[in-house]
């Protein structure tokens, strides 16, 4: 794969640069201001066979859950079965218009209606809005909700408390919802510290944001004294529901005690993840947020599927029509196809090779906190930094050598040098040993091997740094500067 994407490299625009056509001005008048009107078409001349040989070149850099090991941590990066994406592709589907008579689209509505059924069933939540495009926007509109309910009630609440191992998007989330971020430390075992969460804990707390297990795999054995806790303060609790693939049919945020949550589809229910593409957030609350759920909502009527836009207590629209179809059709069939025993069944593998995973890795790297994992693990590099000056993101580099992709690093903050790792339910054993053999190779590599990685993908050893502060946003080749 990465021989035959070294192609790319050499893209078909530098090869043939700029030619005639590009200098040739577009006849006929363009109603456009004065400034704006594009002079040229800057096109290559190219046949048939140097496109699609390019393209498919290109095709073959890209990295998937269809081709290889994917154990980022946090993401569940697990397959996504093909019979969903054949639903997905169905003219019924690609071809409905959001603003169609729902007289036409009953089948949708359906859908629509029995996967928020399905997912309340799930989650114990009491109601689910579809509206949310991902998980950060579902986090965004629980802040929402949070917010309505409070002003509701007369309540003037400014704070959102977080733990230091939670998801980068739960304090934007809040932050942009208009709330001030207050951040707690978690325990030595890398649980919440309830006393730093009590003294945290105010008239000013609108609600605090946590997933379970947490970021460290980690259960949070005394959920139900932290829900008590921040009920007691008539707080709210959200449950980010990025680990919920860990927890399928063992328990629920509702029987933890939450409010409000929001599930990550493309985690859990094995929809379409990354590459800046379509995603889903639904967000679920229990019965006294209901009323504020984004507009409008599917209801049943006399054996007919109709939108209710009259919700007055509504947030109104997060999201333009009624969110992604397509991708929550997936999950609909996903969930349809696995049944209730096929979904626990799915936790039930996922945390088998996170800890088998685990183990297997002990002999090269330090893994800190005690019990057992969930779905992930957090290893540390500490071992292999202070020794010989390898990093956490040397490992990776040369993990992408060995045909894998790297675990998610220097995540959570609280572990240095951390690699954060998720095999998911879908992967084999023969999988895992390969990706355990691996990591124990690079552990006893020469130092100076592993910080050269890569050598054998598209584009070798990148300098960061650079790529940062100079980025290149368009196909248009340009020079890099001297001594860069």
């Amino acid at each position: 794969m990465y021989r035959q994407a070294r192609y790319a490299r050499s893209t078909i625009f530098e090869l043939r640069g700029e030619s005639d056509f590009c200098r040739t001005k577009v006849e006929g008048a363009v109603d456009l201001p004065e400034g704006m009107e594009r002079g040229s078409r800057c096109l290559p001349e190219l046949s048939e066979r140097e496109v699609v040989k390019h393209y498919t070149n290109l095709s073959q850099m890209n990295f998937g859950v269809d081709n290889g090991f994917y154990p980022l941590g946090s993401c569940t990066m697990k397959y996504n079965p093909k019979y969903a994406d054949a639903l997905a592709a169905l003219p019924q589907v690609t071809e409905m218009h959001p603003l169609q008579d729902e007289e036409t689209c009953q089948g949708s509505l359906e859908v629509l209606y029995r996967l928020e059924k399905m997912l309340c069933a799930i989650s114990g939540m009491d109601a689910v809005t579809l509206q949310p495009a991902a998980g950060a926007h579902g986090e965004f509109t629980g802040m929402l909700l949070a917010r309505a309910y409070h002003e509701a009630r007369g309540e003037k609440r400014t704070e959102v408390i977080v733990p230091d191992s939670a998801h980068g998007t739960n304090p934007a989330s809040a932050a942009m919802a208009g709330f001030e971020v207050v951040e707690i430390p978690s325990g030595k075992d890398g649980l919440v510290d309830l006393e730093s969460l009590r003294t945290a804990l105010s008239e000013r707390t609108a609600a605090f944001m946590i997933t379970n297990p947490n970021t460290l795999g980690l259960f949070e054995r005394k959920i139900q004294e932290v829900a008590a806790l921040v009920h007691s303060q008539g707080a709210l609790l959200y449950y980010d529901g990025a680990n919920y693939n860990a927890i399928l049919g063992k328990t629920s945020p509702g029987q933890m005690g939450f409010d409000i949550m929001h599930f990550n589809l493309h985690k859990t229910f094995a929809t379409p993840h990354g590459g800046g593409g379509p995603g889903a957030g639904p967000v679920g609350v229990r019965r006294h947020l209901e009323k504020y759920l984004p507009s409008p909502r599917v209801v049943l009527e006399e054996g007919r599927y109709r939108w209710e836009r009259e919700l007055p207590d509504s947030i109104g629209k997060v999201r333009s029509f009624h969110g992604n179809f397509a991708v929550l059709l997936r999950a609909y069939a996903y969930i349809l196809r696995n049944g209730a025993d096929g979904l626990e069944a799915a936790s039930e593998r996922a945390v088998l090779n996170a800890n088998y995973l685990c183990e297997r890795i002990k002999a090269g790297y330090d893994v800190p906190f005690e019990g057992p994992r969930k779905h992930e693990f957090v290893a540390s590099a500490k071992r292999q930094n202070k020794e010989r000056g390898v990093r956490a993101l040397d490992i990776a580099k040369l993990l992408l050598d060995e045909g894998m992709m790297a675990p998610t690093i220097y995540f959570p903050s609280l572990v240095e040098e951390a690699l954060m790792i998720e095999p998911t339910e879908t992967e084999s054993k023969e999988t895992l040993d390969e990706f355990a053999d691996a990591l124990l190779r690079i552990a006893a590599a020469d130092a100076a091997a592993v910080k050269a990685a890569p050598k054998h993908t598209a584009s070798a050893r990148i300098d960061e740094l650079y790529a940062a502060k100079e980025l290149i946003l368009t196909w248009k080749i340009r020079e890099r500067k001297a001594g860069n």
